[in-house]
Order: C-alpha cells, then sequence, then structure tokens
C-alpha cells in the first residue's frame, strides 16, 4: 500500500474474523479494504486447532445462567448458524477447505462423576442444542467411558478456508494489503485509519477483527482475559481414531481432533495416508507460567493414556485465548467510540465460530440490517452473573503490577542462552533482554506499551508477552498483538553486556 485510499469499509486483521466480515460485505457489493500487519492468518487462525461446535466452551450449564435460557438458544443459533455458513461458503466459493461434519462427545475427567453429564445435557437442550448421553462413544481408539454426544459438529482446516475466502474476496474486487499496520483509528462521519507506512484509509465505517482490539483502553479490555494453551500432534494408523471432536470436562479441559492428510504434506516422499491426532490443552494465563516444556509433557501423557495407537509426538504448537467474563464474545460497535467503529474480540476458545459470527453479525450492522444476535454479543454489554470473574480476573491484573518491585530472573547476562529471553533488573527499571542464536544481545523496555505491565518470556513462541490484556511482542519487542499498538521501547546495549555483566537480582 503506497497512497492513500477510499472505501465503503476498512477492515483490520486478516484472521477468520476479518477476512469473513470483508468477504461478506464484498458479496453484499459494498467496496472494502483489508489490511494486516503481516499475512492472512498469521495470528491466532493459524495456530487454532479449528473446532467447529456449536457446545460452548464454558458449557450451557454456565451459559443459561450468565444469559439466561434465551440467551443460550441464541448463542446456539449463532453458532450453529456459523458451521452451516462456513460448510456453504466452501461449496460455493469451491473451497476445499478438508470441512467435515463429524460429532462431538464430552467425557468425563476422572475427578468428576455423572451429575456433570446430567446437567450439561439438560442445559444444552434447554438451549435448543441436540445432544444425547451415552455409556461411551461409539468409536474407534478410544475408550470415552459416560459422555454427551452432539452430533453434526464440524472440522475444517482453517489456512485453506481462509486463503480460498480470500481468492473469492478478491475476485469480488475486494482489496487485500499485508504488512501494513494500522496506528489509529478516528470514527465519525468519514473513518479515518492512519497506517504505520504511512498511507490513510478514509471510509464510512471500520472493523477491528486484531484478535484484540488496539482501539479500546478500558472498556472491553477490563472484561476479558488471555490465556495461553498448548497443543501437540502424532500421527496414528489411517482411521485408528474415529475422526470427532473430544473434549473433557476437566478444568482446564483437554481437546482432541483428528486431521486427516498425506505423507507429502507432512514432508514424506509418498503421497500416503496419514492420519494426525491433534491433542489440546494445559492452559495458563498468559505470561504467568514458565513451565512448557513440563505443560508439553503433561500433555503428552494424557494423550498416550487414552490414545495408545499415537506414535511418536512431531508437532507442537502454541495459542493465545481471549477468555471473557461470561463466555461470550465481543462483536459490534466498539464501545466510547463513533457509531462506525466495529470490534470482533473475546474468543473465548471458540474462535472459528465467534470468527465467523463476527462476520454476519457485523455485515448485518453495516448494512443497516436487523440480527437477533446483536445485543447477546454487544460489546457494552454486563452480566450481572459475571461480577464474579470480573473481580477475579481484575484482581490478577492489578497483582501483575508489582512486578516492578520484584528481582530479575537471572543475576548475570551469560545465564541466557542462545535464541532465549529474560527479564533483568537494571537499576530501577525492567529490561526484557533477547540472546539471539549469533549470542547477540537485544535489549527493550519490559513495560508494555499498552498499560505498563511488565511482560514476561514465552518459551513456547519466543515471544515477549502481557500478563495483563494480552499484548504479544516479537522477541525484539515488535508489536505483535493489541491492545498495545506500539514497540516495546529499545534500550541500547552496551559491549559489556556481552562480557559477564551483572545484573541486579
Amino acid at each position: 500500500m503506497t497512497h492513500d485510499t477510499d472505501a465503503d469499509v476498512c477492515v483490520i486483521g486478516a484472521g477468520i474474523a476479518g477476512v469473513t466480515t470483508a468477504y461478506l460485505l464484498a458479496m453484499e457489493g459494498r467496496s472494502v479494504v483489508l489490511i494486516d500487519d503481516g499475512t492472512p492468518g498469521c495470528g491466532q487462525t493459524g495456530v487454532t486447532t479449528a473446532h467447529l461446535s456449536a457446545e460452548i466452551d464454558d458449557g450451557y450449564t454456565e451459559i443459561v445462567r450468565l444469559h439466561g435460557v434465551d440467551g443460550a438458544r441464541l448463542a446456539c443459533d449463532s453458532h450453529q448458524a456459523a458451521i452451516t455458513r462456513i460448510e456453504t461458503i466452501c461449496t460455493q466459493e469451491g473451497i476445499d477447505a478438508d470441512f467435515h461434519r463429524v460429532s462431538g462427545y464430552l467425557f468425563l475427567s476422572p475427578e468428576h462423576g455423572e451429575q456433570i453429564l446430567h446437567e450439561e445435557m439438560a442445559a444444552a437442550q434447554r438451549a435448543g442444542l441436540e445432544v444425547e448421553q451415552l455409556r461411551h462413544a461409539p468409536v474407534n481408539g478410544f475408550n470415552s467411558g459416560p459422555c454427551l454426544h452432539f452430533p453434526r459438529q464440524g472440522q475444517f482446516h482453517p489456512l485453506k478456508y481462509l486463503n480460498g475466502l480470500i481468492e473469492a474476496f478478491t475476485r469480488s474486487g475486494g482489496r487485500v494489503y499485508g504488512g501494513v499496520r494500522a496506528t489509529t483509528v478516528t470514527g465519525g462521519k468519514l473513518a479515518l485509519v492512519e497506517t504505520a507506512p504511512g498511507p490513510r484509509i478514509r471510509s464510512t465505517a471500520v472493523v477491528v477483527a486484531t484478535n484484540v482490539p488496539f482501539v479500546d483502553v478500558f472498556a472491553i479490555h477490563t472484561k476479558q482475559a488471555p490465556y495461553y494453551t498448548y497443543v501437540i500432534g502424532a500421527r496414528i494408523p489411517p482411521d485408528a481414531v474415529t475422526p470427532a471432536l473430544y473434549w473433557d470436562t476437566h478444568d482446564p479441559y483437554h481437546y482432541v481432533r483428528v486431521q486427516r492428510t498425506s505423507n507429502a504434506a507432512l514432508g514424506g516422499d509418498n503421497d500416503d495416508v496419514v492420519d494426525v491426532l491433534i491433542v489440546g490443552g494445559e492452559d495458563h494465563k498468559t505470561a504467568q507460567a514458565s513451565d512448557t516444556e513440563e505443560r508439553f509433557g503433561a500433555l503428552e501423557q494424557w494423550m498416550r493414556e487414552r490414545f495408545p495407537s499415537a506414535a511418536a509426538v512431531e508437532f507442537r504448537w502454541s495459542g493465545q485465548v481471549m477468555e471473557t467474563q461470561d463466555g461470550l464474545g465481543f462483536i459490534g460497535r466498539n464501545p466510547l467510540d463513533a457509531d462506525n467503529v466495529y470490534v470482533a474480540t473475546g474468543d473465548s476458545g471458540m474462535g472459528m465460530t465467534h470468527g465467523t459470527i463476527a462476520g454476519m453479525l457485523i455485515c448485518d450492522l453495516i448494512q443497516g440490517r436487523n440480527n437477533p444476535w446483536a445485543e447477546l454479543y454487544d460489546p457494552s454489554r454486563i452480566r450481572v452473573g459475571a461480577a464474579g470473574e470480573f473481580l477475579k480476573e481484575n484482581l490478577n491484573v492489578a497483582a501483575q503490577y508489582t512486578s516492578y518491585i520484584t528481582p530479575g530472573e537471572v543475576s548475570s547476562l551469560d545465564e541466557i542462552t542462545p535464541a532465549t529471553g529474560a527479564i533483568v533488573r537494571e537499576g530501577a527499571r525492567k529490561v526484557a533482554v533477547f540472546r539471539d542464536e549469533a549470542g547477540e544481545i537485544h535489549k527493550v523496555s519490559a513495560v508494555c506499551t499498552h498499560l505498563g505491565c511488565i511482560v514476561g518470556w514465552n518459551k513456547a513462541a519466543s515471544t515477549w508477552d502481557c500478563p495483563c490484556h494480552g499484548s504479544r511482542f516479537d522477541a525484539y519487542g515488535r508489536v505483535l498483538n493489541g491492545p498495545a499498538s506500539k514497540d516495546l521501547e529499545k534500550i541500547a546495549s552496551h559491549s559489556e553486556d556481552r562480557a559477564n555483566e551483572h545484573v541486579q537480582k
């Protein structure tokens, strides 16, 4: 993008929410510009395990408590509609995204009795979701024990789907610009988006779909919290485990599915069919745990106890989930902003369906149509029943500021090995120090540029993560994920840093 441009709508963020919104608006004849500071799908959409479920992560027992039966019915309807919309788009646009309808099975964690299944089944039925209780799932390769069965859920390959959507979007006249970071959004009669490269975008509406919005300081960020989750993948013999969505009642829960691919797609020398068992879990608050290897190890042990056909773990990755205080996403007009600035955030572990719901809902709002889900997902909403969760998470955020007075993590920079980072204390300030593969030291301020929390090193992703509101920065301090919109402040490294410089601990 080299010059100023105009459009009916500017969408910021090329993940599932942003691309779906841009595509649906383009299908209605709107002129749309889609920008992203990286490449499409480079954020959380690219690391999702892509479960498509209408059984919400928090469970309908909790959704009914917080939103009432009517709200639960709307939530169920919206997630079912999102799965159907993905299926329809794949068919209409000829997108080979490995979409399949599969069953979902919720099974017991050892610490729980069957009563938890009885309660969840009753709540799901009240919400209008088809469900039955079984003595065990009728599947190969896994002995579930008592479980709930949710028929006609779904799974797909998120990046194949995203690429297909973008092709359809551009065929319809949509414009996509990668490597363009939006820095400010000003709403009003004619909204203005300013970008780091310099060019500006003028539009009648702006959609901020950056996983976490950078245009809001308090109104949304105090109502959601960042959590980190881990995933491993292991080959299994074809058909050794029945393709389905599996998850347990543990807190945090484990989640499993099967992805069929080819040996060549995994780097092999033939096109033999290969099944990969994808297993996730071991969640924790972002930047509030440093036991990465132990969590990957616990995940593998859990997998081997339940899926004996799994071979060696070949793949592992991680991702961030924004958990809202009431289990549903924040989708609609940005609070305390102009009426033509919209946001989509708060995936709550349901990123693929919440992102699709966002596209459908925001498209209706921009087109001036009524949508029955608008109030349920309104970012300004307050649910009285969620007050306890709101207080707990914000006390946790307040506690993170005490890290200003704590020691550093290492007593010498020599303790920081290549390709890793650590927080050190230099006098009164905290510094985030990264040593690259060549042994070069890189220093940035450890103070998050959003609201000043001290970031922490994420070994699984090689990023600096904020424990308060989920901002993420690469190893050199460049912002990757909002709400921060600025990089971490650079600090000059002196030659003595490469020697045995000792820092205060």
